[in-house]
Protein backbone atom coordinates (compact mmCIF):
# COMPACT_ATOMS: atom_id res chain seq x y z
CA UNK A 1 0.00 0.00 0.00
CA UNK A 2 0.79 3.82 -0.63
CA UNK A 3 2.28 5.33 2.15
CA UNK A 4 -0.14 7.83 1.40
CA UNK A 5 -3.63 6.95 1.97
CA UNK A 6 -6.72 8.28 0.20
CA UNK A 7 -7.81 9.92 3.05
CA UNK A 8 -4.32 11.69 3.37
CA UNK A 9 -4.20 12.58 -1.19
CA UNK A 10 -7.03 14.44 -0.31
CA UNK A 11 -5.46 16.87 2.36
CA UNK A 12 -4.15 20.01 1.41
CA UNK A 13 -1.18 21.37 3.52
CA UNK A 14 -2.58 22.91 5.97
CA UNK A 15 -4.62 20.12 6.86
CA UNK A 16 -8.00 21.18 6.03
CA UNK A 17 -10.04 18.73 3.42
CA UNK A 18 -11.35 20.77 0.47
CA UNK A 19 -15.04 19.91 1.72
CA UNK A 20 -14.35 21.64 5.11
CA UNK A 21 -12.63 24.74 3.86
CA UNK A 22 -15.52 25.08 1.23
CA UNK A 23 -18.26 24.41 4.70
CA UNK A 24 -15.82 27.00 6.56
CA UNK A 25 -15.73 29.02 3.33
CA UNK A 26 -19.74 29.11 3.05
CA UNK A 27 -19.95 29.74 6.95
CA UNK A 28 -18.19 33.06 6.59
CA UNK A 29 -19.79 34.27 3.19
CA UNK A 30 -23.17 33.35 5.25
CA UNK A 31 -21.98 35.12 8.47
CA UNK A 32 -21.07 37.98 6.61
CA UNK A 33 -24.15 38.18 4.30
CA UNK A 34 -26.47 37.93 7.54
CA UNK A 35 -24.25 40.75 8.79
CA UNK A 36 -24.86 42.87 5.78
CA UNK A 37 -28.83 42.12 5.83
CA UNK A 38 -29.21 42.70 9.77
CA UNK A 39 -26.98 45.92 8.86
CA UNK A 40 -29.68 46.85 5.95
CA UNK A 41 -32.82 45.57 7.30
CA UNK A 42 -31.63 48.29 10.74
CA UNK A 43 -30.81 50.90 8.08
CA UNK A 44 -34.09 50.26 6.42
CA UNK A 45 -35.95 50.52 10.05
CA UNK A 46 -34.17 53.64 11.32
CA UNK A 47 -35.39 55.42 7.62
CA UNK A 48 -38.77 53.65 8.30
CA UNK A 49 -38.88 55.47 11.13
CA UNK A 50 -37.39 58.89 10.00
CA UNK A 51 -40.02 59.02 7.85
CA UNK A 52 -43.03 58.29 9.75
CA UNK A 53 -41.57 60.82 12.61
CA UNK A 54 -41.85 63.24 8.81
CA UNK A 55 -45.45 62.29 8.33
CA UNK A 56 -46.51 62.69 12.02
CA UNK A 57 -45.06 65.97 11.94
CA UNK A 58 -45.92 67.15 8.64
CA UNK A 59 -49.77 65.91 9.48
CA UNK A 60 -49.86 67.77 12.74
CA UNK A 61 -48.65 70.92 11.15
CA UNK A 62 -51.06 70.56 8.54
CA UNK A 63 -53.76 70.39 10.89
CA UNK A 64 -52.42 73.31 12.93
CA UNK A 65 -52.45 75.38 9.87
CA UNK A 66 -55.97 74.19 8.72
CA UNK A 67 -57.27 74.98 12.12
CA UNK A 68 -55.38 78.19 12.62
CA UNK A 69 -56.54 79.61 9.05
CA UNK A 70 -60.33 78.37 9.69
CA UNK A 71 -60.16 80.41 13.25
CA UNK A 72 -58.63 83.23 11.30
CA UNK A 73 -61.74 83.07 8.75
CA UNK A 74 -63.83 82.87 11.22
CA UNK A 75 -62.38 85.80 13.10
CA UNK A 76 -62.47 87.89 10.08
CA UNK A 77 -65.98 87.23 9.01
CA UNK A 78 -66.92 87.84 13.14
CA UNK A 79 -65.18 91.27 13.19
CA UNK A 80 -65.27 92.14 9.70
CA UNK A 81 -67.64 95.33 10.40
CA UNK A 82 -65.74 96.65 13.06
CA UNK A 83 -64.36 99.53 11.23
CA UNK A 84 -67.58 100.00 9.50
CA UNK A 85 -69.34 100.63 12.99
CA UNK A 86 -66.18 102.23 14.16
CA UNK A 87 -66.76 104.66 11.30
CA UNK A 88 -70.60 104.80 11.88
CA UNK A 89 -69.88 105.82 15.63
CA UNK A 90 -69.51 110.06 15.65
CA UNK A 91 -73.22 109.46 13.52
CA UNK A 92 -74.34 107.67 17.39
CA UNK A 93 -72.45 110.37 18.63
CA UNK A 94 -74.17 113.50 16.88
CA UNK A 95 -77.65 111.95 17.28
CA UNK A 96 -77.15 112.17 21.07
CA UNK A 97 -75.83 115.67 21.20
CA UNK A 98 -78.64 116.73 19.09
CA UNK A 99 -81.40 114.64 21.25
CA UNK A 100 -79.68 116.47 23.98
CA UNK A 101 -80.23 119.97 22.78
CA UNK A 102 -83.39 122.09 23.01
CA UNK A 103 -85.51 122.13 20.56
CA UNK A 104 -89.40 123.20 20.40
CA UNK A 105 -91.04 121.00 18.45
CA UNK A 106 -91.98 117.83 20.46
CA UNK A 107 -93.05 115.78 17.51
CA UNK A 108 -89.79 116.20 16.01
CA UNK A 109 -87.94 115.23 19.25
CA UNK A 110 -90.18 112.39 19.65
CA UNK A 111 -89.58 111.46 15.85
CA UNK A 112 -85.75 111.98 16.76
CA UNK A 113 -85.74 109.53 19.59
CA UNK A 114 -87.43 106.98 17.39
CA UNK A 115 -85.05 106.80 14.70
CA UNK A 116 -82.70 107.11 17.74
CA UNK A 117 -83.41 104.01 19.12
CA UNK A 118 -84.23 102.11 15.73
CA UNK A 119 -80.22 102.83 15.46
CA UNK A 120 -78.87 101.69 18.61
CA UNK A 121 -81.20 98.44 18.69
CA UNK A 122 -79.47 97.77 15.08
CA UNK A 123 -76.60 97.98 16.26
CA UNK A 124 -76.97 96.21 19.73
CA UNK A 125 -78.16 93.42 17.54
CA UNK A 126 -74.96 93.47 15.66
CA UNK A 127 -73.11 92.91 18.53
CA UNK A 128 -72.25 96.88 19.74
CA UNK A 129 -72.38 97.11 23.53
CA UNK A 130 -72.12 100.59 25.49
CA UNK A 131 -69.35 100.55 28.04
CA UNK A 132 -71.02 101.66 31.57
CA UNK A 133 -68.77 104.65 32.94
CA UNK A 134 -70.52 107.26 34.83
CA UNK A 135 -70.33 106.51 38.78
CA UNK A 136 -67.96 103.17 38.14
CA UNK A 137 -64.18 102.71 38.93
CA UNK A 138 -61.88 104.08 36.29
CA UNK A 139 -60.51 100.94 34.03
CA UNK A 140 -57.49 101.90 31.89
CA UNK A 141 -58.46 99.26 29.49
CA UNK A 142 -61.97 101.08 28.81
CA UNK A 143 -61.98 104.03 29.85
CA UNK A 144 -59.63 107.15 28.31
CA UNK A 145 -59.51 109.92 31.04
CA UNK A 146 -59.25 113.78 29.62
CA UNK A 147 -59.81 114.96 32.73
CA UNK A 148 -58.82 114.61 36.93
CA UNK A 149 -60.72 116.59 39.04
CA UNK A 150 -59.24 116.59 42.84
CA UNK A 151 -62.51 115.63 44.61
CA UNK A 152 -63.18 114.67 48.30
CA UNK A 153 -66.64 113.70 48.24
CA UNK A 154 -66.21 110.49 46.38
CA UNK A 155 -64.16 107.58 46.23
CA UNK A 156 -60.51 108.07 44.48
CA UNK A 157 -60.81 106.95 40.66
CA UNK A 158 -64.74 107.24 39.84
CA UNK A 159 -66.16 108.14 36.83
CA UNK A 160 -67.97 111.37 36.95
CA UNK A 161 -68.78 112.32 33.73
CA UNK A 162 -68.64 110.12 30.44
CA UNK A 163 -67.72 112.87 27.94
CA UNK A 164 -67.70 110.15 25.17
CA UNK A 165 -69.47 106.83 24.80
CA UNK A 166 -67.30 103.91 24.44
CA UNK A 167 -68.58 101.20 23.02
CA UNK A 168 -67.26 96.90 22.72
CA UNK A 169 -68.01 94.83 19.79
CA UNK A 170 -68.61 91.65 20.53
CA UNK A 171 -66.75 91.49 23.48
CA UNK A 172 -63.39 93.43 21.75
CA UNK A 173 -62.82 97.32 22.92
CA UNK A 174 -64.20 99.51 19.82
CA UNK A 175 -63.88 102.66 21.67
CA UNK A 176 -62.91 103.70 24.56
CA UNK A 177 -64.81 105.70 26.87
CA UNK A 178 -63.93 109.24 27.15
CA UNK A 179 -64.11 110.19 31.02
CA UNK A 180 -63.70 112.82 33.74
CA UNK A 181 -62.19 110.99 36.80
CA UNK A 182 -62.50 112.26 40.54
CA UNK A 183 -59.18 111.90 42.46
CA UNK A 184 -58.41 112.50 45.65
CA UNK A 185 -56.03 115.53 46.72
Amino acid sequence: MNPMSDDNQTKDLSGVTPEAAAENVDATDSAALIASLTAERDELARERADLYDQLLRRTAEFDNFRRRTQRERTEFAEYAGMETIREILPVLDDFELALKAPASDAEYVKGMELIYNRFVEALRKMGVEPIPAEGQKFDPHVHHAVEMVQREDVEDHTILQELRRGYNFKGRLLRPAMVKVAVRP
